[in-house]
């Protein structure tokens, strides 16, 4: 399969490179995306929106003659939402890391410190517990010295959907900070934060404890869980 892996805030498409292997391994061909405005930390970011990193993952879409799998970590979760939903007839199974489908109307996160276009990778202490589970302090300060400022915009803009089609589309929600329990507990108790999740017909989940950034503090097992996701979905 061809598969565009889709970063979360403030990652370029390097920080899939140890998640990659097992993929590729398996005969996948993996295309990680630098999203407009992360190309560089002196790279513009006026004027990119949510809609300008989801037009970026359409494009890619586009540029195959077969249906692509997505996967987005994070905020690249919403992202690839929007693109399933802008083609749900291209894309074969969204991947959702420590993420899920963002909603109509709804916001990745707009309670982040900004700095004029800018969202800067916020100091350790704003981000709950369970976020930074397995980040050392190596790991931590290897991931601020390669942080690049989100465009905040992406992180503030509504999400706007328009075609139902998109629950049609198979989705793997690999399950990071809280267990898949929890979430489809909170599917069954008609929690908001789940309801887009919810009106997936078909969902399979994947547990992978460990913090927010499975892709730092266990990449191999992540690489594993998302070969493992497409070989069950294709009944490998």
């Amino acid at each position: 399969m061809d598969i565009i892996l889709v970063p979360g805030f403030w990652l370029d498409a390097s920080s899939w490179d140890e998640v990659t292997p097992p993929l590729v391994a398996a005969g996948h061909k993996v295309y990680p995306l630098t999203l407009p405005g992360l190309e560089s930390a002196d790279a513009p970011r006026a004027g990119i929106g949510l809609r300008t990193h989801v037009d970026a993952v359409v494009a890619k879409i586009d540029a195959f003659d077969a249906p692509v799998v997505l996967v987005g970590h994070s905020g690249g979760g919403a992202i690839i939402h929007g693109a399933v939903d802008a083609r749900p007839d291209r894309v074969a199974r969204a991947i959702y890391v420590d993420s899920g489908p963002l909603a109509e109307g709804g916001v990745i996160n707009d309670e982040l410190p900004t700095e004029g276009n800018d969202m800067p990778l916020p100091p350790w202490e704003l981000f709950e517990d369970e976020d930074l589970v397995d980040l050392t302090d190596e790991l931590r300060a290897m991931f601020r010295a390669r942080a690049i400022p989100q465009p905040k915009a992406v992180a503030q803009d509504q999400q706007h959907l328009g075609d139902e089609r998109r629950y049609d589309v198979p989705a793997t929600v690999i399950a990071c900070e809280f267990p898949s329990s929890m979430l489809t507990q909170m599917i069954e108790a008609g929690h908001p934060y789940v309801a887009e999740l919810g009106r997936v017909r078909d969902v399979e989940y994947i547990d992978l404890p460990t913090g927010h950034w499975p892709q730092f503090t266990r990449p191999a097992e992540l690489g594993a869980a998302i070969r493992s996701a497409l070989e069950r979905a294709s009944g490998n």
